[in-house]
């Protein structure tokens, strides 16, 4: 289970230091510091050599050339585990009672209407964002993993993205909200469009059928979109939200949807472990890409992302509500974007930083929180078929 103070199972291949300041040509392509030959191509989905029998010894996370489809032996037994615990973690939104939510929304004094602009802000976001992390694992990373260990995670991964966008949309149902407003607030509300425009580029980079690795400027490209995704997407752009709805639920409001949150910040914390510890192995694998000037990428991607997440918490909070204000999330932004840069190998970025939230972590091990599997209810029940009478 994820939590601040977990160690990476992989460590972060050692940087480069000190050097001149690269030419703009080459900081373009992110390889001006080394003069490491990179391996060649090979394609994830057709290994070049599928005669023999597999050794583990000759696995790679990306231009590996044994064959994808023998899952053993294992190399890389870390995300074996990983998948093991994700499928250990199985739920299901219709497991969750809805009614108190929906009793709270109908009642006109139930909610502030801050509270009740959190919510619909929250779902807005949430919607598409699960839908584009999952078409970012499937059009994108998994052609490109060639270890099939990994392999098998992505493919959990992303069935749990559409239980996800499954958990937005059946809250969206039960509370009876205009669908067309929630779903299409990414082209509607610019804090939230912001946020995925800044997304969408390293999706379609690696997305695009023309895209192979092989080559160091293609390998950095792939390492970069992992790294938006698991540290900036997974890792940064859900806090302020998860931190919203879990607040609600802390005040016992909006119980049923604060309960899915849990369980979705419980899977997103075990997407961004895998991530970082995939980034790390490639790291480890292909010293050759991770260049100061890369690294000096990575550092101003992650300052954007955490301007752009804080961006939309004041969008989401023009007020203070909940014991939360908007200037609460800037240290607790800056304080997560430190960790996340430190589980890759980069120092951090807003020295001293704490983090304002600290039951935040408990939430994420929900050990510390109840039983899931004493709050399920009985019988399934879809949002519409929930009476708001």
């Amino acid at each position: 289970m994820l939590n601040w103070d977990e160690t990476p199972a992989t460590q972060p291949a050692t940087p480069s230091t000190g050097g001149a300041a690269a030419p703009a040509q080459d900081r373009q392509h992110g390889m001006a510091d080394t003069a490491m030959p990179a391996p060649q191509a090979a394609a994830a989905s057709v290994p070049a050599d599928t005669a023999g029998r597999v050794r583990a010894a000759d696995k790679r996370i990306i231009n590996g050339k044994t064959d994808v489809n023998q899952l053993v032996p294992f190399k890389y037994k870390w995300a074996w585990e990983k998948y093991l615990a994700t499928c250990a973690n199985h739920w299901m939104p219709q497991e969750i009672n809805m009614s108190r939510d929906i009793s709270l929304w109908k009642n006109p004094n139930g909610l502030t209407e801050d509270e009740r602009r959190i919510v619909k802000r929250n779902l807005g976001f949430f919607v598409t964002a699960d839908s584009l992390a999952a078409n970012n694992i499937v059009l994108g990373t998994y052609r490109h993993i060639t270890a099939p260990e990994c392999r098998q995670f992505l493919l959990r991964q992303a069935f749990e993205e559409a239980i996800h966008t499954h958990a937005y949309q059946y809250i969206v149902e039960s509370l009876d909200l205009d669908e067309s407003e929630i779903f299409n607030a990414y082209n509607e509300v610019p804090s939230i469009r912001a946020k995925d425009e800044f997304l969408i580029p390293f999706i379609d980079a690696i997305a695009d059928p023309d895209f192979k690795t092989g080559t160091p400027e293609a390998d950095q490209k792939l390492l970069k979109s992992l790294i938006v995704f698991a540290c900036l997407m997974e890792g940064l752009f859900f806090y302020v939200g998860f931190t919203q709805i879990l607040a609600l639920g802390r005040q016992n409001k909006m119980t049923g949807a604060a309960e899915q949150y849990m369980y979705i910040l419980r899977d997103e914390s075990m997407h961004c472990n895998f991530g970082i510890d995939l980034i790390n192995t490639i790291k480890l694998e292909n010293p050759h890409l991770w260049t100061a000037s890369f690294r000096e990428e990575i550092r101003e991607l992650f300052k954007t992302a955490v301007d752009l997440e804080y961006a939309y918490a004041e969008d989401t909070m023009p007020r203070g509500v909940l014991g939360l204000n908007a200037s609460m999330f800037k240290s607790y932004l800056r304080f997560i974007a430190n960790r996340r840069c430190q589980q890759i190998g980069i120092e951090a970025l807003f020295p001293q930083e704490e983090n304002p939230f600290p039951w935040m972590a408990e939430m994420i091990d929900l050990k510390k929180e109840r039983n899931f599997f004493e709050t399920r209810v009985i019988e399934y029940q879809t949002g519409g078929a929930l009476s708001w009478e």
